[in-house]
């Protein structure tokens, strides 16, 4: 039977993890719903949603694919939206990296920006808990994000074009990674990577199939990387 406190960690990340759910749900009802009016079926359109869930990584392979993109193009652009994903496992690998293979698997699928972000913060701040404290607050957070992510691209896969478009549900996208990006801007490596990127995809925006969006994800890790470097060399000066 779980430990109290390890229960008490449950329901403080599900505590923590239902703001999200504001947007997670509007968010997922509008990939639904251009899903299905770029061509894909219910089934198809909760299946994307089910094996890939990265709201950005979906958003940007639909509309290149609608794009009629190559497929290689599609694959890289969807990587290097995803590409953060890797920088998630590297920093939460320290906190959960114990945990038995079927937990892991089990952290590496529910690992998104909400579940990282809200678990990063709460590590930070609660220093002391077990391994299976943190699993658990890991867990409570995922809980309200990403079931109802394929609750949400099911209904709107269900509604599709019969979503007027006065309802405004695109507002989500720009709000969402608002949202996310705020609070993660901790040090000045990520404020540099975060810069630059954004400034690198902007002035490339003029290259063909997305591809300013890979341009500027690559200045940005190395804008950070170099900016840490830098940091890391000083402080031992």
């Amino acid at each position: 039977m779980p430990q109290p406190d390890v229960m008490s960690s449950f329901w403080r990340g599900l505590r923590d993890g239902t703001p999200f759910l504001f947007v997670v749900g509007p968010f997922a009802m509008l990939f639904g719903v251009i899903a299905t009016e770029a061509g894909l079926n219910v089934f198809e359109t909760l299946s994307f949603s089910v094996v890939v869930i990265a709201g950005a990584a979906q958003f940007t392979a639909l509309q290149l694919l609608s794009d009629n993109t190559p497929t290689v193009v599609v694959l890289m652009s969807a990587l290097a939206v995803n590409l953060r994903m890797a920088m998630y496992s590297a920093s939460i690998t320290p906190h959960l990296g114990a945990l038995p293979l079927w937990k892991r698997v089990i952290t590496a699928y529910f690992l998104v920006d909400q579940t990282y972000a809200a678990a990063a913060l709460d590590y930070e701040k609660h220093p002391n808990q077990t391994l299976s404290q943190k699993f658990a607050y890991f867990l409570g957070v995922a809980m309200p994000i990403c079931p109802p992510w394929y609750l949400f691209t099911w209904v709107g896969a269900w509604l599709g074009n019969r979503v007027p478009e006065s309802l405004g549900l695109d507002f989500v996208l720009p709000l969402a990674f608002i949202a996310m990006l705020g609070p993660s801007l901790r040090t000045g490596a990520h404020r540099a990577a975060a810069l630059t990127g954004c400034v690198g995809a902007l002035v490339f925006a003029f290259l063909p199939y997305n591809l300013g969006l890979i341009v500027g994800a690559v200045l940005g890790m190395m804008a950070g990387a170099e900016f840490e470097r830098r940091t890391t060399v000083e402080d031992k000066a």
